[in-house]
């Protein structure tokens, strides 16, 4: 029996993952949370084998709360399910350890065998995210500018690029505004670009913002 633990802010949500998951005879969902401090709280508790985990929760962002999870349950399974499409955030949540990756529009018979095949140690990525990886391998595409950002830095570059300002960002995710400044700089550097609106153009035309 895979014993899994539901992660999104949205009951409805949870409700129609649990009635998914429960329809099989080989899973179970055994508890739920609804924000990212709930997810560690339960994680440390109970055992999981799969902690079905929404990237975008409040508090803490998803992206956090995998790498904190990764940190100290080194060998559990995260599948990360997202409201994003693959290119704004798949590599970013696999390289912070994340065994798959599934956007909220994917049919509830590819939820079941990513479930499954996360559970057994293998990992789960959709058919046109393979292609994507496998045309880049192929052509041995050099590193975009945005894919040599931390996950904090990408995640601070979206919201830049979303038309942010410097305190909007700051309160969302619990930092100051002077470390939001730094975090700017340290992406515009990085990627080589020289202001906001650079940023902009370049996310939009990169499908990096919704």
């Amino acid at each position: 029996m895979i014993k899994i633990l539901i992660a999104d802010d949205h009951p409805i949500v949870r409700k129609g993952l649990k009635e998914i998951i429960e329809e099989t005879s080989d899973m179970k969902v055994i508890d739920e949370a609804s924000t990212g401090q709930e997810v560690l709280e339960k994680v440390f508790k109970t055992e999981f084998d799969v902690v079905l985990l929404d990237i975008s929760m409040p508090g803490k962002s998803g992206l956090d709360i995998l790498k904190e999870l990764k940190n100290h349950r080194s060998k559990l399974t995260v599948l990360v399910l997202s409201m994003h499409p693959e290119e704004q955030y798949a590599m970013q949540v696999f390289k912070a350890g994340a065994s798959g990756y599934l956007t909220k529009e994917s049919a509830p018979d590819e939820l079941l065998t990513a479930l499954r095949k996360v559970s057994k140690g293998g990992k789960y990525v959709s058919s046109s995210l393979a292609e994507k990886l496998a045309y880049a391998l192929e052509k041995d595409v050099e590193k975009a500018p945005h894919e040599i950002l931390s996950a904090r830095e990408y995640e601070v570059m979206r919201k830049i690029a979303s038309g942010k300002t410097v305190t909007d960002i700051a309160r969302e995710l619990f930092l100051s505004p002077k470390t939001i400044s730094t975090y700017r700089t340290r992406i515009l550097e990085k990627m080589g670009i020289k202001n906001n609106a650079e940023l902009i153009r370049y996310a939009i035309k990169n499908h990096l913002v919704d």
